[in-house]
């Protein structure tokens, strides 16, 4: 990977490579989401993707993961624009809104646990999706994201 990379290409220009290194490993992208269709709010939940490993935050089968998971969101250097809800933190929304990766990044600190030890990843509080019955998803509401159209 280049030096710096995130720092001196445009998303765009990233390899596949850097383009993945640049996942600080937080699972929260694999989180369920639910939008209503009125208001365009996206409720978030607690519960995570069934493909997605909770212990290390990072998914269990990626190179199948669009088979498996058909609605799974697959995040492009093209579409991270799309991707209102992608949190705060996340690297992706932070560089493509100009701003610097967080010290806690593993680009940065060199220690991909330290997503996990600040508190960022869902690793402290997430559930697998095969471990809550489907009627019984709405009990794990955690946030209401209000998505402008």
């Amino acid at each position: 990977m280049r030096e710096l990379f995130w720092e001196r290409f445009d998303l765009e220009e990233l390899t596949a490579e850097e383009w993945e290194a640049l996942c600080d490993g937080c699972g929260q992208c694999c989180l369920i989401k639910f939008q209503d269709e009125d208001s365009g709010d996206l409720a978030v939940l607690g519960v995570a993707c069934e493909l997605l490993d909770i212990h290390s935050c990072r998914c269990s089968d990626y190179p199948n993961r669009q088979a498996r998971v058909p609605d799974c969101a697959r995040l492009t250097p093209q579409r991270v624009d799309e991707f209102r809800w992608l949190p705060k933190s996340c690297a992706y929304r932070r560089i493509a809104e100009g701003r610097r990766l967080a010290g806690w990044h593993p680009l940065i600190s060199g220690d991909p646990e330290r997503v996990h030890r600040k508190g960022i990843s869902v690793r402290s509080f997430a559930i697998s999706q095969r471990d809550v019955a489907e009627d019984e998803l709405e009990d794990h509401i955690i946030a209401i994201l209000p998505i402008d159209g």
